[in-house]
């Protein structure tokens, strides 16, 4: 079992199932057990799944004083999360609304109240730090002085950017600066992904890059072994929201990276991980347990070990 601490958002998640993109206007519609709401956020997400996947969580967020706040004490109760780290500094919680359709495409809404001009104590996140063999800081600006606090201590750092096109951007740079695992969408790179890992390993130090494609499945960059290559998406079950599969990927792929320290291994059970989580409608729920992973990695590649 590793411990991770994970530094990163919470916000209440509602999610819409819609007929289809564009949505065309209508004053009253009636999708019956289409609209569900329970707490998400990356931060949450990563947690989440770490805490299933068998691994100690640390986990560092700022929540509101308010009702969702407390939803949120009740889910990191139900779910064995230590809610410690998680302050209710902020007047209102951050909330969400992801609308999906049939082919799990979705569009997110996320309304941030004001945690973006928030900061978290650096004392807690010290003594949270203290033990950690990985910290898995979210790029929001209450995790960003954190990452010179744990370069100074020597301290590994994950982190995922999501949609990126410059390498030089001013809000995700410091992150990018610091991770030794890396991960990132290409939704929006302005170039090929195997040549945006060779700009990353030109401008930063990381050890590892994972670039998600999507349906097209996975971008593996490994700095030591000059390795830059695609696997391509698994199947597991039918896609129902496609929303907070970048979040299990890297939660499953960091899980498996701090017990194996092997990338290969890591990102093939990461993917498999992801495919079966987005058979469910929230970023929050349908991951699997350490167990039930292994199955699932057997029947997807039978000559794994």
């Amino acid at each position: 079992m590793a411990k991770i601490l994970v530094s990163g958002l919470i916000n209440i998640e509602t999610t819409l199932r819609v007929d289809g993109f564009p949505i065309t206007y209508n004053p009253v519609n009636y999708p019956f057990f289409g609209v569900n709401s329970r707490v998400a956020g990356v931060g949450y997400n990563l947690s989440r799944a770490l805490t299933i996947l068998g691994d100690e969580v640390a986990f560092l967020s700022l929540v509101g004083a308010d009702d969702a706040g407390r939803l949120v004490r009740m889910a990191l109760a139900a779910d064995c999360i230590d809610g410690a780290g998680v302050l209710g500094a902020l007047p209102q919680t951050a909330q969400s609304v992801i609308l999906y359709d049939p082919a799990g495409r979705r569009q997110i809404f996320t309304d941030l109240k004001d945690i973006q001009e928030r900061v978290y104590p650096l004392d807690r996140y010290e003594e949270a730090a203290s033990d950690c063999d990985w910290l898995a800081l979210c790029n929001i600006n209450f995790s960003r002085p954190m990452l010179a606090a744990a370069t100074r201590a020597g301290r590994p750092v994950a982190t995922d950017v999501h949609t990126i096109s410059n390498l030089e951007d001013p809000y995700n740079c410091d992150f990018m600066q610091v991770a030794r695992v890396l991960f990132m969408s290409d939704e929006r790179l302005p170039v090929a992904p195997e040549k945006w890992a060779r700009r990353i390993f030109n401008r930063f130090g990381a050890e590892v890059v994972v670039i998600g494609l999507g349906q097209q499945g996975a971008l593996l960059a490994i700095r030591q072994d000059h390795f830059v290559e695609r696997l391509p998406a698994v199947a597991t079950r039918p896609v129902v929201n496609t929303i907070g599969a970048g979040d299990a990927l890297f939660s499953a792929f960091l899980h498996c990276y701090a017990h194996s320290a092997d990338p290969y291994r890591s990102l093939r059970r990461a993917m498999v991980f992801a495919s079966y989580k987005i058979g469910v409608p929230s970023a929050a729920d349908g991951f699997l347990d350490g167990s039930g992973l292994e199955t699932w990695v057997q029947k997807v590649y039978p000559a794994e070990g």
